[in-house]
C-alpha cells in the first residue's frame, strides 16, 4: 500500500505544474527552447521575407534589415574565401537564393518607403539610404547615378556574365568525366590499391560534386537576374518617385529631382553592394577548380614560386616610375616591394635546395617513412589471380550500387557457404573492369584461362520456367549463361507478375554468383593446391593433429593426401568432414599406395555422407544399375595390375557405351528424375572417367558406397 501510494504522489507531482509557474509560460518556454536549438530558424526566416515582400516595414526596421543584408554578403565572401575545396560549401546555391531574395524584398520595402513617402525628405527610407546616398552624391545627383550605373555594369557585364559562363563549363565538364571518375575508383579498388570504404567515399564525393556543380549553373542565373531587377527598380523609383512627388507631393522638378534621385541611387547602392559582393563570391566559388587549399594560400603560394616574374615586375615599375611626368614615389615604392619579394623567394628556394642535397648524401634506415622504395621483384609478375571476374563498362553498377545487394557481398556469402558446404575455402575472386569486353558482358578466369562468360543486362530481370515451357512475357529472349536453359530478360517492374505465374526470377548479380558457383565447383580440384592443402591440415583440432603426424609421412605424402582431396572435389564430394577421408587414408595406406584404391576406400567410410547428398526430397536413393553384361565387358577391359592398371575397351565398344547410357539418362531426365548410376567397386573410377566426358553432372556410385539404412529405388538398368 505504502508503495502505491508513494507511486500515485510521483505522478501526482509529474503531472502537477511547478508553484508559480502557469501554462502559458510553459508554452512561451517550449517556442523558447525551440528557437534555440534552430529547428525552425531557416524556415521562419524564409516567412519574415515573406511577410516582407507583402508588408509595409518602418524605416528603423528597414534600416536593420539592411544591415543585415550586408553583413550576410560579407559572411557569405568570406567563407568562400577561407573553405579548401567547394564541396565545403555545398549549401552555397541555397545561401545564394536566400541572400536574393532577401535583397528583393528589401527593395520592394524601400520602394515602398520611396514612392509613399519620399516627399517627405531623404531620410524617408531610413538613415542607411540617406547616408549611403548622400556620401556617394556628394551633392551632386547625376554623380550618384553615374557611379551607381557603373556599379550595376560591373556586376551585370563582368562579374556575373564570367561566373555564369564558368560554372556552365564546369557543370559540362564534371557531368561528362564522371563515368572515367568512377572506372578509375574501381581501377585502384580491384588492384588492391584503396579499400572498400575508400572507394564509397570517393564514390559519393564524386557524386556530391557532380550534383554541386549542377546546382551552381542554375544558382548563377539567380545573380543575373538580381543585377536586372536592380536596375529595372531603379528606374522605377525615379520615374514614378518624381512623378509621385509632383503630382502629390506638391514638389518641384528640382526638388523631385533632388530628393527622389538621392533616395533611388542610396537605395540602388544598398542592394548593390551587398549583390556585388556575393557576385564575387560565386566568381571564386566557381573559379576554384582543382584548388585543395584556401584561396589566399595557393595566391600566395603560387606567386611566390617564381621570383623572376617578381623581378621583372619590379623592374617595369621603375621604368614606368622614370617617364616624364609620373609620380615616382608610388612606382618605385612597388618596384622595392616586388624587388624584396623576388630576394626573399631565391633566398629560400636555395636554402630548400640545399637541405634537400644535404638529406640526400645522409643514408636513410630502410624502415624509415623517406626510405627509398624498393624495386618490385620480376616475380611479381609471375603471379596469376587464381579466381578472376571481368566486367564490360556497363556492370560496374553492380559493384557501385550502394541500394541493392551489391556483388561483392554475394560472392562473400559464396566462400562462406562453400566452406560449409564442401569443406573447401575458395581463394579471393579479383573483380576488375574490362575495356575489351562489350558494355554487358562478364568473363570468369581460373588460373588465368578462361572458364566461362556471358552477357547481363543490369537493369532488368532474368526469368526462366522451370517447367521447360515458353515464356509468355514480354521481353528478350536469351540462354541462362550457366546452364544454358532458355531464359528471358524483362523489365523489373513484371517481377510479381513473373512470380506469379510460377517463374525463377533472377536478378543480374545473382545470375553471375550462380555461374561463379558452378565454374568454382567444376575447378575445385585444380585449385586446391599443396599450400592450400597444408592449411586445412593445419586448422584440424589438437586431437586430431596426432592422426596427422601418424599419417604424414610415414604411410603418405602430403601430395597423396591433396591427390585423393582432389579426387573427392572433382566429384563435389565435400571433404568438410577431414578426419574421417585422413581415418580412411590411414587404413587404406596399411594396405596399398594405389591413390585410386585408397580413394575408393575413403569413399566408402564417407558412404553416409554420399548417399545423402544424393538423395532425392523424400529421402529415396534413385538409382540405374550397369547390368552384368556391361560389368563384365569392364572387367576384362582391365589391363594391367596394381598402379599400372588401366582401362583397356575397344573403341566401338566404348561408343556403343556412350550411346547407350545417354539414351537411358535422356530419358530420365525428360520425365524429371535425376538419377545416379550404381556399379561394383572395382569398375566405378574407370566408368566415372568415360562419363564425366559427355555426362559430367552424373553421379557414379558402387554399391559399397550406398548407407545400410539408405531407402534405394531402382528405376531403370543400362
Amino acid at each position: 500500500m505504502a508503495e502505491e501510494s508513494g507511486s500515485n504522489a510521483a505522478a501526482a507531482t509529474e503531472s502537477t505544474p511547478v508553484e508559480g509557474s502557469t501554462p502559458g509560460m510553459s508554452s512561451m518556454r517550449r517556442i523558447i527552447q525551440i528557437l534555440a536549438t534552430g529547428e525552425v530558424a531557416l524556415p521562419l526566416g524564409l516567412v519574415v521575407i515573406m511577410l516582407v515582400l507583402i508588408m509595409p516595414m518602418p524605416p528603423w526596421m528597414l534600416d536593420i534589415a539592411l544591415a543585415l543584408s550586408i553583413t550576410f554578403s560579407v559572411l557569405i565572401l568570406m567563407v568562400v574565401v577561407f573553405i579548401r575545396k567547394a564541396l565545403e560549401f555545398n549549401t552555397f546555391p541555397m545561401v545564394l537564393l536566400i541572400a536574393t531574395l532577401l535583397r528583393l524584398a528589401l527593395n520592394l520595402a524601400s520602394t515602398r518607403l520611396i514612392l509613399s513617402d519620399g516627399h517627405e525628405g531623404p531620410s524617408a527610407a531610413g538613415r542607411v539610404i540617406e547616408a549611403f546616398g548622400g556620401f556617394i552624391m556628394g551633392g551632386n545627383f547625376v554623380v550618384g547615378i553615374i557611379v551607381f550605373s557603373i556599379l550595376v555594369l560591373v556586376n551585370f557585364l563582368v562579374i556575373t556574365k564570367g561566373a555564369t559562363r564558368i560554372a556552365e563549363v564546369t557543370a559540362r565538364f564534371t557531368l561528362d568525366a564522371m563515368p572515367g571518375k568512377q572506372m578509375a575508383i574501381d581501377a585502384d579498388l580491384s588492384a588492391g590499391l584503396i579499400d572498400e570504404n575508400e572507394a564509397r567515399r570517393r564514390r559519393q564525393e564524386t557524386q556530391q560534386e557532380s550534383d554541386f556543380f549542377g546546382a551552381m549553373d542554375g544558382a548563377s542565373k539567380f545573380v543575373r537576374g538580381d543585377a536586372i531587377a536592380g536596375i529595372i527598380i531603379t528606374l522605377i523609383n525615379i520615374i514614378g518617385g518624381m512623378i509621385v512627388g509632383m503630382a502629390q507631393g506638391g514638389l518641384s522638378f528640382g526638388e523631385a529631382a533632388d530628393t527622389y534621385t538621392r533616395l533611388t541611387v542610396g537605395d540602388g547602392l544598398v542592394s548593390q553592394i551587398p549583390a556585388l559582393i556575393v557576385s564575387v563570391a560565386a566568381g571564386l566559388m566557381v573559379s576554384k577548380g582543382g584548388l585543395t587549399d584556401t584561396a589566399e594560400a595557393a595566391l600566395f603560394t603560387q606567386f611566390s614560386r617564381y621570383p623572376r616574374a617578381l623581378g621583372m615586375s619590379a623592374l617595369l615599375a621603375t621604368g614606368v616610375g622614370l617617364l616624364p611626368g609620373m609620380p615616382i614615389l608610388p612606382f618605385l615604392g612597388l618596384a622595392a616591394a616586388s624587388g624584396l619579394g623576388a630576394w626573399w623567394v631565391m633566398k629560400r628556394d636555395q636554402k630548400a635546395a640545399q637541405e634537400e642535397v644535404l638529406r640526400q648524401s645522409m643514408p636513410v634506415p630502410a624502415g624509415s617513412p623517406g626510405a627509398p622504395v624498393a624495386e618490385v621483384p620480376i616475380s611479381e609478375a609471375l603471379r596469376i589471380d587464381l579466381v578472376r571476374l571481368e566486367l564490360g563498362y556497363g556492370l560496374l553498377s553492380l559493384i557501385n550500387d550502394a541500394h541493392s545487394q551489391r556483388l561483392t557481398d554475394q560472392i562473400k556469402a559464396l566462400r562462406r557457404a562453400l566452406a560449409t558446404d564442401m569443406g573447401f575455402i575458395m581463394p579471393p575472386v579479383r573483380i576488375q573492369d574490362n575495356m575489351q569486353l562489350t558494355a554487358n558482358a562478364y568473363r570468369i578466369y581460373i588460373k588465368e584461362l578462361e572458364a566461362g562468360g556471358g552477357e547481363l543486362r543490369p537493369n532488368r530481370l532474368l526469368v526462366m520456367d522451370p517447367r521447360g515451357q515458353e515464356i509468355s512475357l514480354p521481353g528478350e529472349k536469351t540462354r541462362e549463361p550457366t546452364f544454358g536453359l532458355q531464359a528471358m530478360w524483362i523489365d523489373q517492374t513484371r517481377r510479381e507478375e513473373a512470380l506469379f505465374r510460377g517463374y525463377t526470377v533472377v536478378d543480374p548479380p545473382t545470375v553471375i554468383t550462380t555461374h561463379l558457383t558452378e565454374t568454382i565447383k567444376d575447378h575445385m580440384a585444380e585449385l586446391l593446391s599443396y599450400g592450400e592443402t597444408q592449411k586445412l591440415l593445419d586448422k584440424l583440432d589438437p586431437d586430431e593433429q596426432k592422426l596427422v603426424a601418424d599419417l604424414i609421412p610415414s604411410q603418405i605424402a602430403l601430395s597423396g593426401v591433396q591427390r585423393v582431396l582432389q579426387t573427392l572435389l572433382a566429384e563435389r564430394v565435400s571433404i568438410r568432414d577431414l578426419p574421417t577421408i585422413l581415418e580412411g587414408i590411414a587404413e587404406a595406406a596399411a594396405v596399398t599406395r594405389n591413390l585410386t584404391m585408397i580413394t575408393e576406400h575413403v569413399r566408402t567410410r564417407l558412404a553416409r555422407q554420399i548417399t545423402d547428398m544424393n538423395t532425392d526430397d523424400e529421402g529415396v536413393l534413385t538409382i540405374v544399375s550397369l547390368s552384368a553384361a556391361w560389368e563384365n565387358a569392364f572387367i576384362e577391359a582391365l589391363a594391367g595390375q596394381g598402379d599400372e592398371r588401366q582401362l583397356s575397351m575397344a573403341p566401338s565398344k566404348l561408343q556403343e557405351f556412350i550411346v547407350t547410357l545417354r539414351q537411358t539418362f535422356e530419358r530420365f531426365a525428360a520425365q524429371g528424375q535425376s538419377p545416379v548410376l550404381l556399379t561394383s567397386p572395382m569398375i566405378r573410377p574407370y566408368v566415372r572417367s568415360i562419363v564425366e566426358r559427355f555426362r559430367p553432372m552424373t553421379v557414379v556410385m558402387s554399391q559399397n558406397e550406398i548407407y545400410p539404412r539408405a531407402r534405394i529405388k531402382t528405376i531403370g538398368q543400362v
